[in-house]
């Protein structure tokens, strides 16, 4: 695993942004060797679906490059290679003990062509335009101000390359007649702590998708990184949300150089 290096014009970003980073970072190291096993069944086994979609609508080309962006124990990376065996994929997250968690693997599986590393989203250690398409899962609401990481991202692909990202929706919305509101504040810290004994994580985990914004504010978000389409698709009753953003290609203007309303979502 490498330790990507800062680039030259790296900016230290606001103080509280660096707290927020270390405190997340910290928690994720806390619950490394549980949370696969959480994933699986706090979503019943649906999270393998959801990061097969994922991994789909990135639609990675023979032989080019990925990047997996918060790629935890490389779950989307594995998946990018087994849909595109000849794909290289940058496996990028800041929580060392989950790449490490991600590496057994790639040994069991005898995987090739991912490479784990730790490194900011908001500050990719990459040159601009080098990847073919970029994926997030259940990462973006880790990185504060979004806006640097959806920024960095765009700065990395090439024209026409493709932003996916899989994130809950927001938990200010009923969903299920409120059934999913209710396991989301309640049941979800009791089973987190009763597995990994760490209750404030996964109290964290409700209150970031509470504080989410909707999928259209989410959209809006990447078209103002300069993304000129956005469209998403909803997946368990808008419990989660693959938003997918195509960089311009060669002679469009991005999305921050038209007007709103010439903007196709």
């Amino acid at each position: 695993m490498t330790q990507a290096p800062k680039t030259a014009d790296d900016t230290r970003p606001p103080a509280e942004h660096i707290e927020h980073g270390r405190r997340v970072a910290g928690m994720f190291d806390r619950i490394a060797r549980f949370y696969d096993l959480l994933n699986r069944s706090l979503s019943l086994g649906q999270d393998v679906y959801w990061r097969y979609r994922l991994a789909r609508a990135a639609r990675v080309p023979p032989d080019g490059l990925a990047l997996d962006l918060a790629a935890g124990t490389l779950d989307v990376a594995l998946e990018l290679t087994r849909q595109q065996p000849s794909a290289r994929v940058l496996a990028l997250d800041f929580s060392e003990p989950m790449l490490r968690r991600g590496q057994a693997k790639l040994a069991k599986r005898r995987a090739r062509g991912i490479q784990p590393g730790l490194a900011d989203g908001r500050c990719l250690p990459l040159p601009d335009a080098c990847l073919d398409a970029a994926t997030i899962a259940f990462g973006i609401r880790n990185i504060k101000p979004r806006f640097e990481a959806f920024a960095e991202l765009h700065r990395c692909l090439k024209p026409g390359g493709r932003l996916c990202v899989l994130e809950f929706g927001s938990g200010r919305q009923r969903i299920w007649k409120g059934m999913y509101n209710i396991y989301l504040k309640r049941v979800l810290p009791l089973i987190g702590r009763m597995v990994s004994g760490d209750a404030g994580a996964y109290r964290y985990l409700a209150d970031t998708i509470a504080e989410f914004p909707n999928e259209c504010a989410l959209a809006a978000e990447m078209r103002a990184a300069g993304f000129p389409e956005v469209y998403w698709q909803p997946l368990m009753s808008g419990i989660v949300y693959i938003h997918v953003a195509r960089k311009a290609g060669a002679g469009e203007h991005s999305a921050s150089e038209k007007p709103e309303a010439q903007v196709r979502t």
